[in-house]
């Protein structure tokens, strides 16, 4: 049976946009069930989009944003077309949330959060930018730059020493789904080219209401040569390797002054890999990447911790001590979540 998903939802065609009826309210009921219970453990996806304005070329001008659940994105959108509430999909629980950027670039970004509330529906609300400056509840603190970010992924050009990500697909879909503990984004990018035959890949998000961790699940329709994943690297921080007792899982972290915050601010930044997948290792410009083996599908996690996360991890000390716990158990279980 096919990996790929094939929603049944009834569709709606507007300016050369597919979603899903009834996309004013969405997400409302799930926004407002968590805000009901401010203090208890949530996972949250979001997808955003403007409606009721036009595209100018690649831009689209006015409009109001509008939750939905799914996307097939327009032909003209690019990067910074102002289409696409903060550029992403969001992904979010108590503790920290993240973006993927829904456009070629197919980078994975961090929203450090200061509070332990919902805060994705309230971003990029009162202006594009903003959530790149310091606010009350955090801010974009990843400074992905023509990286995959962490823990996206792309495919490994070894002849020129570079990530590829997504420049030419034929289309590509995307899903958000909220469930009571845990919410995930599907998306399909259907005729992904990088150099020789176009591919299908679907590629499955996953966080859960507790923990900082995101699964990331990819899925083929022919084994690929070079499928890669990794974390942006930043000058003067170093990375550190790590493999669990039984060589199951092993991960390769960075931790330090590596944010758009204040000069002093701390992130730490993971990948855990199934080592049977895993091929190599490579650092290139600008990023540690792993390499996986040709392969049909491959199943990982991603982590950030930042600094000024309440009740969070404060030291570069916790932080591996956090991530070797999580080593041991990916070693004993195959999985983070329960």
């Amino acid at each position: 049976m096919s990996v790929y998903i094939k929603s049944n939802l009834f569709k709606i065609v507007l300016a050369g946009t597919v979603f899903s009826s009834g996309m004013a309210w969405a997400q409302q009921n799930v926004i407002e069930k968590i805000r009901e219970n401010p203090k208890s453990a949530f996972s949250y996806a979001e997808l955003s989009i403007k409606d009721g304005g036009k595209w100018q070329e690649d831009e689209y001008i006015g409009g109001t944003f509008k939750n939905i659940n799914d996307l097939q994105l327009p032909t003209e959108h690019k990067d910074h077309s102002y289409y696409i509430r903060y550029e992403g999909i969001g992904l979010e629980n108590n503790q920290i949330a993240y973006r993927l950027y829904l456009d070629w670039r197919n980078a994975t970004d961090i929203f450090g959060k200061k509070v332990n509330t919902l805060v994705l529906p309230e971003v990029g609300q009162d202006g594009f930018e903003s959530y790149h400056h310091d606010a009350p509840w955090g801010q974009d603190i990843l400074k992905s730059g023509r990286t995959i970010g962490i823990g996206s992924y792309g495919r490994y050009d070894e002849q020129n020493d570079f990530v590829e990500t997504f420049k030419t697909v034929k289309k590509t879909t995307a899903k958000i789904v909220n469930e009571s503990d845990k919410s995930f984004a599907i998306i399909n990018y259907n005729g992904w080219k990088t150099w020789g035959k176009a591919v299908e890949l679907q590629s499955k998000l996953t966080i859960f209401n507790k923990d900082r961790f995101v699964k990331v699940d990819l899925n083929l329709n022919e084994t690929l040569s070079g499928l890669c994943t990794g974390i942006v690297a930043h000058k003067d921080i170093p990375m550190k390797q790590a493999t669990s007792k039984n060589k199951k899982w092993g991960y390769i972290a960075t931790y330090g002054m590596q944010t758009l915050a204040k000069k002093e601010d701390n992130l730490g930044m993971v990948v855990f890999y199934p080592i049977e997948s895993f091929d190599k290792y490579v650092q290139t410009k600008s990023t540690h990447t792993i390499v996986f083996k040709k392969t049909k599908n491959v199943s990982y996690y991603f982590m950030g911790a930042w600094s000024q996360e309440p009740n969070g991890i404060k030291t570069e000390a916790e932080f591996y001590k956090d991530l070797d716990k999580k080593l041991e158990i990916l070693d004993n279980n195959n999985q983070l979540q329960n």
